[in-house]
């Protein structure tokens, strides 16, 4: 595949990433923690901000392509 398409369709999968991920944690968040202390409300803010960032190192090493090796 041509790097320069790889790249293009890497950064639309990580936008819509992104935002799927941010609404479901957000409704997640709003709808089972309304009523938890403000310390679960931090540390599943916490987790679920850092969380997004594994499918996105996925994607970002597809978009990079094969190591030149092979």
């Amino acid at each position: 595949m041509v790097p320069r398409l790889r790249s293009f369709i890497g950064t639309i999968l990580i936008i819509i990433l992104v935002i799927t991920y941010a609404l479901l944690a957000t409704t997640f968040a709003t709808l089972l923690l309304a009523t938890s202390p403000w310390w679960v409300h931090f540390l599943y803010f916490l987790l679920s901000g850092m969380l997004w960032v594994l499918p996105a190192m996925l994607i970002i090493k597809w978009m990079a392509g094969p190591k030149p090796g092979k």
